[in-house]
């Protein structure tokens, strides 16, 4: 890992790989303010006091560590659906079958609050995102977007596939913590009956 200065009051624990990243976050997040990203981790606070606490500190093995797991339930009618099939060489309905028969983890969050940014599903989802976003994406959007799928939390811009959508609370400001998907979540998406 290198360690890199973000101004005068942060720095970036930059990893070799998403795990490194989610063991350093794992050991940090109950003792800093972090934040983690798809290979790194932001540690707040004024760099020589951040350094000393990483020399004190390792990263911690959460292979072990129970999994909370989530099952969102879909509606699959996203308008990029059959866009998705053509790309992937899948019908439709297998499209759909691949994305419910694996479960997906939680790796990290961002873009919005309450976004995730799920790995882990069937390689054969894997596509580009649209060659031109939306201006507007509806709040419980189901998408993918390279090795990523993801819901949107809230309406927003967006350039991810967009396979169906959900009802699922994703934040919840009245809920501790908010966001209904957190890193180290496995979530199962089911289709709508």
């Amino acid at each position: 890992m290198r360690l890199l200065p973000v101004g005068d009051q942060a720095v970036l624990v930059d990893c070799t790989d998403p795990a490194e990243a989610r063991a350093w976050h794992a050991a940090l997040v109950e003792t800093a303010d972090v934040t983690l990203g798809a290979r790194t981790v932001l540690v707040r606070g004024e760099p020589a006091e951040v350094r000393r606490l990483l020399a004190a500190t390792g990263p911690r093995d959460v292979s072990a560590e129970p999994v909370t797991e989530i099952t969102i339930v879909v509606v699959y009618d996203g308008p990029d659906l059959a866009e998705v099939a053509r790309l992937t060489g899948l019908t439709s309905d297998e499209v759909v079958a691949a994305h419910t028969a694996t479960a997906w983890d939680v790796a990290f969050t961002g873009f919005a609050p309450g976004f995730a940014y799920l790995t882990g599903g069937d390689p054969r989802l894997h596509v580009p995102r649209r060659d031109t976003p939306r201006p507007r994406v509806p709040v419980g959007a189901v998408a993918l977007a390279g090795p990523y799928s993801g819901v949107y939390p809230r309406e927003s811009p967006g350039g991810w596939q967009l396979l169906g959508r959900t009802d699922a609370p994703l934040w919840d400001l009245d809920r501790d913590p908010p966001a209904l998907l957190r890193p180290g979540t496995r979530v199962r998406f089911e289709a709508s009956r």
